[in-house]
């Protein structure tokens, strides 16, 4: 499985997670699109994307899948 990370940092994860707009997942899942093109399955490859969220003071929240499937 290729796991695509997308990391936002602000002052709280809440305003992290909305720093990503529409506009950026679209380039997000082109970009890992145009990547799993060079894969042996293709586009039929098993693909995740997560999103993680840097606070402030440096703590880390994973969020799988974030983006569906």
């Amino acid at each position: 499985m290729t796991v695509f990370v997308e990391v936002k940092s602000a002052p709280d994860f809440a305003r992290a997670a909305e720093s990503l707009g529409p506009r950026q997942i679209a380039r997000i899942r082109a970009a890992a699109s145009e990547f799993a093109a060079t894969l042996p399955a293709g586009q039929d490859s098993e693909m995740r994307f997560d999103l993680a969220l840097v606070d402030g003071i440096g703590r880390i929240e994973i969020i799988a899948n974030a983006l569906g499937p």
